[in-house]
């Protein structure tokens, strides 16, 4: 048997930054994955660059097939999103990676939700009931989910959200799959923190990645 067939099925949903980022360390970390976007052709290519761990299909089917769904899509689409795929994602894990955030007009970013609100907590309204809504993989830029996976001597943190923890050896399995260590910060109502400028994001107060020992440590400073 092929030791593929014993993997977590996970869909990429949105072939953006994020979403390529993901895609290229789990493959690189042996983890099949399915890819859709509004395009199937350019699914379909960067499946081809990923590789055979790699498949291209559309939405919907991607949803169907997966145990583990990542919208990596905007977080102002996810409401509609959540919407149309309401069938497809029914008792799926669904894993948002989204930060709330649009230019500023100054060449920075700023939230685009009230300053205490997490994009978590507003989200998890619109998911369906049957399905487990989970934080992780959005509290690094694009750039540094790559450039700082499966760093050696020691493996960077990603921290990760979630209210189900029946979920969690799922998602702790494709964080490491992904070249990082996993590490729970807590249930959703903490997924502040984990999204941009939050106090454990890579753009807020933490300002790097942190290795296990470090990320444990910064859990306590609240």
């Amino acid at each position: 048997m092929n030791d593929s067939t014993l993997k977590t099925k996970v869909a990429i949903i949105g072939l953006g930054n994020i979403g390529k980022a993901v895609a290229t360390n789990l493959t690189k970390g042996k983890q099949p994955v399915i890819l859709a976007s509004r395009e199937i052709e350019k699914s379909k290519a960067f499946a081809n660059e990923l590789g055979n761990l790699a498949i291209a299909k559309e939405t919907a089917d991607a949803i169907e097939e997966a145990d583990v769904v990542i919208p990596a899509i905007s977080f102002g689409a996810l409401k509609d999103f959540f919407k149309t795929y309401s069938a497809e994602l029914d008792g799926k894990i669904i894993i948002d990676v989204s930060n709330p955030i649009a230019p500023d007009g100054n060449g920075g970013f700023k939230k685009i939700i009230g300053e205490n609100e997490s994009a978590a907590s507003i989200l998890y309204e619109f998911v369906p009931k049957s399905a487990k809504l989970v934080k992780a993989f959005g509290t690094l830029g694009a750039a540094t989910l790559l450039s700082d996976a499966f760093a050696q001597p020691e493996r960077k943190v990603l921290f990760y959200a979630s209210d189900n923890t029946n979920s969690n050896n799922a998602i702790e399995d494709l964080i490491s799959s992904s070249g990082f260590d996993p590490l729970h910060v807590g249930g959703l109502d903490t997924a502040i923190r984990i999204e941009v400028f939050g106090d454990l994001h890579q753009f807020g107060p933490l300002g790097k990645t942190v290795t296990l020992i470090e990320g444990k440590s910064k859990l306590t400073n609240v």
